[in-house]
């Protein structure tokens, strides 16, 4: 099942979500296991969990005592609609007021932008 986070996810849950979006799925261990250094603590890691099961993004089957948890957002999908707010909210909704900043701030290259273009046209045609 797939849905979009209604609810904006925190520093600390996106670092989980990236984890359980590369492990497809995963014990509270496991993912510990997978998270960069300096790792949380477990019941940091358990916590955060739990809230993402509230929000709704992270889903589990039971094994017993054991709970092995799973993405329930892809992660394209999150992609799209936080990067959507960030337009939204500092760029009046405009991409090209994103891009044009970034050009600005010489965060991106002609190349980028001549690559971004290409994809954009292979989509068109694709419709």
């Amino acid at each position: 099942m797939t849905r979009t986070a209604h609810k904006p996810l925190t520093k600390a849950e996106e670092e989980i979500m990236q984890v359980l979006w590369d492990m497809g799925h995963g014990f509270i261990k496991e993912i510990v296991d997978a998270m960069p250094e300096p790792k949380p603590h477990y019941n940091t890691v358990s916590t955060i969990i739990k809230i993402l099961v509230e929000k709704g993004v992270v889903g589990y089957e039971s094994f017993g005592k054991a709970y092995r948890y799973h993405p329930l957002v892809k992660k394209d999908d999150y992609s799209k609609s936080t990067v959507g707010q960030l337009v939204k909210k500092y760029f009046d909704g405009s991409y090209s007021n994103m891009f044009s900043f970034f050009a600005r701030e010489k965060n991106i290259s002609i190349s980028e932008l001549e690559d971004i273009i290409k994809e954009m046209k292979q989509r068109d045609s694709k419709q």
